[in-house]
């Protein structure tokens, strides 16, 4: 448990998503880096009390402006660099490929930043892949394990894990690669996993059904409107299923042929478990589980033919239902910053085993 509050810094922050939970698990986040330009400024309106640097920390003026804008004591570093060079997602990429995928060189600036600001706790997240990925550093091919340990197996205790949203709490499974990082002399313990997980139901199940294009009285319960097609499609595919088992009503070209593609896509989620985890194309019915379970109709068919709206993701992701966003900002860019996230129960769970005071 955290008694004295931490000063900390967040690095590819994107808009916070992760720090949701920081302030009552008692980090202050005062500095903060993010590359695009409207994600910085949704963090800005997120945490108005914080200092955001917005621009690629791979420049010396922008690296040196997140370290300026420090105070002289940071207690704790936060690092979400880009997972983009390591996803395996809808393809195979080689370890040739992404040792040369400059993007996977970005913990380097990692490493400059806590010799930098020599913060006690750090901890860096990202996908799974990143505790197998090996760049050349320092003349020779190292793991990101490899690096840290030899740059700082002196001063701290680094151990990874890879750990599963749903074990936490979260309404979601999503696995990330996590790698904490603390001082010699200090105590941070994994923390605890929960035998029972929270399932879709529970978090959404409430909530009004919707049909495709259509509006709540909730805020950020609205549905996307779809093709006529799509709808088709998913209000004959029951809960947990793809559309692709229809016998009649299956993705198909307008000759009648049959689209191909994966089990995964045109697929309700289930309500008696936690949702599968929550892509970046979480708007689209043809993408990955991202369909609404949807309930049986009198008729045969079922409801909510459409994909989970902002809400629902908000929820499926953790986040509290008075998330402090600004009113007008983009359905997409609420979508794609949550597609790219890590759960904050999730990491809220994790810094609680700080102890500290």
């Amino acid at each position: 448990m955290i008694k004295k509050r931490l000063n900390g810094i967040s690095l590819f922050s994107s808009c916070g998503i992760g720090e949701t939970y920081f302030k009552e698990a008692g980090i202050d986040i005062l500095v903060a880096n993010e590359l695009l330009e409207k994600r910085a400024n949704l963090y800005k309106a997120i945490y108005p009390e914080a200092t955001v640097v917005c621009g690629d920390i791979s420049n010396e003026d922008v690296f040196n402006k997140i370290i300026s804008a420090c105070p002289k004591k940071i207690d704790f570093l936060l690092a979400s660099p880009p997972c983009q060079g390591m996803s395996i997602a809808g393809k195979n990429r080689c370890q040739k490929s992404m040792e040369s995928d400059e993007r996977n060189y970005l913990i380097t600036y990692i490493v400059k930043a806590i010799k930098k600001t020599n913060p006690d706790y750090i901890l860096i997240e990202n996908v799974p892949m990143l505790l197998k990925l090996k760049i050349k550093y320092k003349g020779k091919f190292k793991t990101i394990l490899d690096i840290l340990k030899y740059e700082f197996a002196e001063e701290y205790k680094v151990e990874s894990d890879v750990v599963d949203s749903s074990n936490y709490g979260v309404p979601q499974t999503r696995l990330r690669a996590i790698i904490k990082i603390n001082r010699i002399g200090t105590t941070w313990d994994w923390p605890k996993e929960n035998e029972n997980k929270t399932t879709v139901e529970a978090v959404i199940g409430s909530l009004p059904s919707l049909e495709a294009g259509e509006k709540s009285d909730i805020k950020w319960h609205f549905a996307r409107p779809h093709s006529a097609n799509n709808i088709l499609w998913m209000k004959n595919t029951p809960t947990g299923k793809t559309a692709f088992s229809n016998p009649v009503f299956f993705p198909q070209k307008s000759d009648g042929t049959r689209i191909t593609g994966y089990e995964s896509c045109y697929r309700r989620i289930r309500w008696d478990v936690p949702a599968p985890t929550i892509t970046i194309r979480n708007d689209c019915i043809a993408s990955q589980r991202n369909v609404h379970p949807g309930r049986l109709l009198s008729d045969g068919t079922y409801s909510d033919a459409r994909a989970l709206t902002p809400l629902e993701l908000m929820l499926l992701n953790s986040l509290p239902t008075d998330w402090n966003i600004p009113d007008d900002t983009p359905e997409l860019l609420i979508r794609q910053c949550i597609g790219e996230s890590i759960p904050p129960l999730m990491l809220k769970e994790i810094v609680g085993g700080i102890k500290n005071g």
